[in-house]
């Protein structure tokens, strides 16, 4: 199972994956824009802040054919290629573009999928992942519904693309999906920290705590 994050701020990611498994970052063109850097600086910082076992995922701006396929191109030599997931929109044009994409050997994820017909199609593809747009997907009926029938489709034709559900509005759709057994998830550090951080922890570590400094006088196990 991979866990990335979803974002292009680089001390968020610095935070998380400082004492979190984390297997990589997504990003977008709507991400990337509101970080109020150029794209060159945040794919220089993920490079950065990034262990090469780390994957990069970075989406296509360009909407035509052969701007896809040349945006692939210079997405794909980040980091010298490796770890690095090139993300093309399920438009027709997106479409198109995977397979020829997939020929030169670049690892492909299929993005702004909103049914489970569009991730059939990228996933005949043979795009390596499949991110459908799982709180969005809610608008138009059950989002996370659609996504475990998508996992359940892609065993049935024996597809090896993965899916990599996306765009998350709290904890319990993660939760949801997480025990369907999805096998990637990509999702925002608000989210993630409220995976994290629940607030009957804390109370537990403090009573722990605070026993432990009445009875023997400090907060260490030895003195």
């Amino acid at each position: 199972m991979e866990f990335f994050i979803d974002t292009a701020d680089i001390e968020a990611i610095r935070e998380l994956c400082s004492f979190l498994p984390i297997d990589g970052v997504t990003t977008n063109p709507t991400i990337i824009t509101k970080s109020g850097k150029a794209p060159e600086q945040v794919f220089a910082e993920l490079e950065e802040v990034l262990d090469e076992d780390q994957k990069i995922i970075a989406q296509v701006v360009a909407t035509d054919y052969e701007g896809i396929l040349a945006e692939s191109r210079k997405i794909a030599s980040l980091r010298g290629g490796k770890n690095v997931v090139v993300k093309i929109p399920v438009s027709r044009e997106g479409l198109r573009a995977i397979p020829a994409v997939k020929s030169e050997g670049t690892c492909v994820l299929a993005t702004g999928i909103y049914s489970p017909d569009q991730a059939f199609w990228a996933a005949k593809a043979e795009a390596d992942y499949l991110a459908p747009y799982v709180n969005r997907m809610c608008n138009y009926g059950d989002g996370v519904g659609q996504v475990i029938e998508l996992i359940d489709t892609l065993a049935a034709y024996g597809y090896d693309a993965k899916v990599c559900a996306a765009s998350f509005k709290n904890v319990d759709q993660v939760h949801q999906l997480l025990a369907a057994g999805t096998p990637a998830i990509t999702v925002a550090p608000d989210v993630i920290r409220a995976m994290v951080d629940h607030p009957g922890t804390a109370i537990a570590v403090d009573e722990f705590t605070s026993n432990w400094r009445k009875t023997y006088g400090r907060s260490t196990l030895e003195a």
